[in-house]
């Protein structure tokens, strides 16, 4: 086969050289698209913990400490990692950026999936060589020896930080970086390969604990009246307002290209308050900011993990670990926002520090 523009090729003679540096384009090798800058990013820190299983690692290192762990991942640094709980995710989050690079090449506006991990560099290697098995876009990495890298996350521009450490994330939290601990479910549960589905909890996760403290301080038929009362003020922000705005940014993308049905983002908010009683509050407070979710599901109570089976959401964030257990029990991918009242004097217990702890 010839090229087009070139002797012997039919009607050679009037083709431009552009048709010909083509032909040869599209034969050499794909490069993967370049990083954008973190400013202009939506930065997702994810731990290598959670990105990857490491039990089998952890294991050794509690029972034989940190020369046999680090032994262990040299032996074994052309073995890839199983896909651990953020996986499928990431790997949502990278089908969202094809999308937008086809529809906005020159924008920078993409998530930017950043690994976090306090292993020592000589582990990156086993790290890069899992990412390039399973074909990740993940080019930055942050390993920082044994240290914690949370004082890195603001460096990074971190819009939300992933870990399978409960006092890291806790950590962030504390700096004021939207974070969760992030769990495997119980079963698998498949989801979707084309649209990211991420669902939030209301109270202590996209809005502040204000409501929660009147419960836990005066009950629930205070709160109702309290709600009533305050319909039209709207509630403060929480940890995770950021991420959801951050969402709804690239929503718009998609949107003005007329493609709102299509779009491969979609939100829930998934909460047990009750829609007549305090449901106008928080769908008018998401106004306020004029921010949406695609779906309100009010639960007035119920269990959310057999409504979460249905929806398949790649993540789901709420601030109590019942509802996290509950959806786990069903296959959902869940994480737990440490944040509010529902966290006070439940604060998880200082752990001993490991390379893969994070």
């Amino acid at each position: 086969m010839e090229p087009p523009g070139t002797a012997g090729a039919p009607g050679a003679a009037g083709r431009p050289w552009e048709e010909a540096k083509a032909f040869y384009d599209n034969l050499a090798p794909k490069k993967k698209p370049k990083s954008p800058k973190p400013e202009n990013a939506i930065t997702i820190a994810v731990s290598s913990r959670a990105l990857f299983r490491m039990e089998e690692e952890q294991k050794i290192y509690n029972e034989q400490g940190v020369e046999a762990y680090v032994k262990y991942q040299l032996d074994h640094e052309n073995e890839p990692f199983l896909p651990g709980a953020a996986f499928p995710f990431v790997k949502a989050l990278e089908a969202v950026n094809a999308q937008l690079r086809e529809l906005y090449p020159d924008s920078e506006e993409l998530f930017d999936i950043v690994l976090m991990t306090n292993n020592h560099a000589q582990v990156g290697v086993r790290l890069i060589n899992s990412i390039n098995h399973y074909d990740l876009f993940i080019e930055r990495f942050c390993m920082t020896g044994g240290n914690s890298p949370i004082c890195y996350l603001k460096a990074y521009h971190t819009n939300l930080y992933l870990s399978s450490d409960a006092e890291k994330v806790s950590g962030a939290i504390e700096e004021g970086i939207a974070a969760a601990t992030i769990f495997s479910p119980s079963k698998d549960l498949e989801v979707s390969e084309n649209q990211l589905r991420v669902a939030f909890d209301g109270d202590a996760v996209l809005f502040s604990d204000e409501s929660e403290q009147i419960v836990k301080a005066h009950g629930l038929d205070m709160f109702f009246e309290h709600e009533k009362a305050h319909e039209n003020k709207p509630l403060a922000q929480g940890p995770l307002k950021g991420f959801l705005e951050a969402l709804g940014k690239l929503q718009k993308k998609f949107y003005s290209k007329g493609l709102r049905m299509e779009c491969p983002i979609r939100t829930y908010l998934v909460t047990a308050r009750s829609a007549a009683s305090s449901g106008a509050r928080a769908l008018k407070t998401l106004r306020s900011w004029g921010l949406e979710t695609d779906e309100a599901l009010f639960l007035a109570g119920a269990p959310k993990g057999p409504l979460l089976k249905k929806i398949r959401p790649h993540i789901f964030f709420d601030d109590q670990m019942f509802h996290v257990e509950g959806a786990k029990e069903m296959g959902t991918i869940a994480a737990h926002v440490p944040y509010g009242v529902a966290q006070k004097h439940k604060r998880p217990m200082q752990e001993k520090q490991t390379p893969n702890s994070k």
